[in-house]
Parts: structure tokens; sequence; C-alpha cells
């Protein structure tokens, strides 16, 4: 009986083609246990586990493990850059128009025209990108009150 374990995150990014630093091992984890982070929120939770950084090292590390596929950037119209762990499934999202609260949605199942491009004008089209707006249940339940 073979028994699959999982790679630990410096694995994953030797991997990856990437350095392995302790910088970079706390910013993936960090990621990857948050909940679509800022950059502030993502530097923060890096120096709790290794102290200082600067945030133009955690920009660097966000680019390159975006790059790697290791993380993913979303970035909803009017709002700074978020990063999650959640990769390689072409989920959606849907965000909060008051607060900007942000929550994965699974892809559309069953037939979706909205994501079937009408044209695709000759591109190899590999990903459809969609973001729901509307507002999160507490900024809904406030503005009732």
């Amino acid at each position: 009986m073979t028994v699959s374990r999982t790679p630990t995150t410096a694995e994953e990014l030797r991997g990856a083609g990437l350095r392995v630093t302790a910088a970079r091992v706390a910013l993936l984890e960090t990621v990857r246990h948050g909940d679509h982070l800022g950059v502030e929120a993502i530097a923060s939770g890096v120096r709790d586990r290794v102290g200082h950084i600067s945030l133009q090292a955690v920009y660097e590390a966000l680019h390159a493990l975006t790059a790697a596929g290791l993380i993913r950037r979303i970035e909803p119209a009017g709002s700074p850059a978020r990063f999650e762990g959640r990769v390689g499934d072409n989920h959606h999202h849907v965000v909060c128009r008051s607060c900007g609260a942000v929550a994965d949605v699974d892809c559309a199942v069953h037939e979706t025209p909205c994501l079937t491009a009408s044209d695709d004008h000759g591109f190899s089209i590999d990903e459809a990108e969609v973001i729901y707006w509307g507002l999160c249940p507490d900024c809904s339940i406030a503005r009732s009150c």
C-alpha cells in the first residue's frame, strides 16, 4: 500500500523552480491560511512569522509565487489586489459593494452560455473570470435597519 504525502511548502517552492527562503515559506502559508488577503495583511502575517520584511520584498515574492502558479491574484474593479491560495480550478468570486468582503464561488455547472465566448477572435481561451457583485449578509442587514 502506497501512502501519498502532501509536499511541504519548501518542496512546492523548489518544484516551481523558486529559491526557498523563510519569507517565501511564510508568505505562501499566510496566503493559503488567509481569506483573499491584501498586501498589507500578507506583510503583517509574514512579519508575525519571520520578523521584519520590506513591503517591496512582499510584492516581489507575491509576483514570483503568482507567476509560478502557487497563488492567485484577483483584482475586483475599484479594489486593491488580493491574493488567495486556491489555484487551478477556475473558480469565481462574489464581492460586497459596501465592505469589500470577497468569497469564492465554484464554477457554474451544467449549461453556461455566458462562459462561452460568442466570438473568440482566434484566441485559445483557457479561463473565464466572473465576479458577482452585491451586498454581504452583514451589510444587507445593516442597510435594512
